[in-house]
């Protein structure tokens, strides 16, 4: 049921009536002259890595527009969801943010709240043939378009070259050859050889996806995380840490992994493309060809990883939307994402941008550009977010508590069906 949409709706309806009369009263639109004008308060979920980069991108724009004040605040990617939530209900003081970088599993959630402007028809979709149809599926909802998108990205094996080659092992494509990996890095250096995320639900859908499985059936209305392949999923997991190939923690897995990995005290991490720039940071890496990138080793049935990334979205309540609507687009053009693929090797979602020769000679990018045209999409519902609360906890039972995997599978798919009414 679409909550929310009638008081929402009339919000929107009001801003757009304010924004077509212009001003450079705070309230975004065009002048007499036709330029936009206002203010527009952007939340940039980046990370520590990245912000700097997104924060001068938002001063271009101003550059570009200097009748509009971009207020740039970065917010905490893990208190983001519930901020905005807060802000667009009514219940934070100062309300939510024109514009704000969605994950991509967020936009359903917040149109069904009707908390998103719908955008078609309107400036902020520019070229939309050129996107890649997996980055633009996670805009829609319902039939229209509630956000832009921005980044892609897919979860790939992160490894030390100069570790594996000291130890004589190739890249490990399926996780026995992992285990065996790892045994014999431990051997030659000392160090572990993975780290695994143990405190973040995202990093089991490899694991899953691994075992021949999905979280739900949407076309069926099916839970299907407990059919088998979910018990396996966690079994694997604790498998990698109970042979000492993996070692992980419960919280802080972020920051824990990526030091780890970036010290050389482990020989491998399953990442995405916005920890690249992080880990070239390290001294493991000072020399930046000894970072490797493959596809994350294969469970028993299949190699996968999970579709993720960005999208830029507009409330549905701003009072800016001329103003909101050039942002958007502005941060989602060819010309932004080939600065942030330079400067970050990040994933465009234009086709167009993957042409572009510096583009073309990022390493890093082209590897990861075919593991996203192969991602396993989520289901684009109001609820995925949700569901990997259930995860998390029973994630956290297998491999920190010892609760049986198929106990811990069973459970997911009971809060499942509890969240997802209608799914049997």
């Amino acid at each position: 049921m679409r909550r929310g949409i009638g008081v929402t709706s009339l919000v929107a309806a009001l801003a757009l009536a304010a924004t077509a009369c212009g001003g450079d009263d705070g309230g975004g639109g065009q002048g007499s002259d036709g330029e936009i004008s206002g203010t527009v308060t952007y939340w940039d979920t980046s990370n520590d890595a990245e912000k700097g980069t997104y924060k001068k991108i938002a001063e271009d724009f101003e550059k570009k527009h200097p009748k509009v004040d971009v207020k740039y605040q970065h917010v905490n990617f893990g208190d983001a969801n519930a901020k905005f939530k807060n802000a667009a209900g009514g219940g934070e003081s100062g309300g939510a943010p024109d514009v704000m970088r969605t994950e991509v599993a967020w936009v359903a959630d917040f149109a069904n709240l009707g908390y998103l402007a719908p955008l078609d028809g309107t400036p902020a979709l520019q070229n939309q043939d050129d996107y890649l149809k997996a980055a633009a599926s996670s805009t829609k909802f319902e039939g229209k378009t509630y956000a832009v998108p921005q980044v892609t990205d897919t979860l790939a094996l992160f490894y030390n070259k100069r570790l594996l080659k000291e130890a004589g092992v190739e890249v490990p494509s399926t996780l026995g050859e992992m285990k065996t990996a790892a045994k014999k890095i431990k051997q030659k250096s000392g160090a572990t050889g993975l780290y695994l995320r143990g405190d973040d639900p995202y990093w089991f859908l490899p694991y899953l996806y691994g075992e021949g499985g999905t979280m739900v059936d949407v076309k069926s209305k099916k839970v299907t995380v407990d059919d088998g392949p979910g018990a396996k999923a966690f079994a694997a997991m604790k498998d990698l840490l109970d042979s000492k190939a993996a070692v992980s923690d419960a919280t802080n897995g972020q920051e824990n992994g990526l030091k780890a990995f970036k010290d050389g005290d482990v020989a491998m991490i399953v990442d995405g493309p916005w920890d690249i720039a992080g880990a070239l940071e390290g001294k493991a890496f000072k020399d930046e060809n000894n970072l490797g990138v493959a596809p994350v080793p294969a469970g028993s049935k299949a190699q996968a990883a999970p579709q993720g990334g960005w999208n830029l979205s507009v409330f549905a309540g701003s009072d800016n939307l001329d103003a909101s609507h050039a942002f958007a687009r502005y941060m989602s053009s060819p010309e932004v994402q080939k600065r942030t693929t330079e400067e970050l090797s990040l994933l465009p979602t234009r086709k167009s941008v993957y042409e572009e020769p510096a583009v073309k000679d990022n390493k890093m990018v082209q590897f990861f550009k075919p593991a996203v045209e192969k991602a396993h999409p989520r289901p684009w519902i109001p609820e995925t977010n949700s569901l990997f609360e259930p995860i998390r906890v029973e994630m956290n039972e297998v491999l920190f508590n010892g609760k049986d995997p198929e106990k811990a599978a069973g459970k997911v798919g009971a809060e499942f069906r509890k969240l997802l009414e209608d799914y049997r």
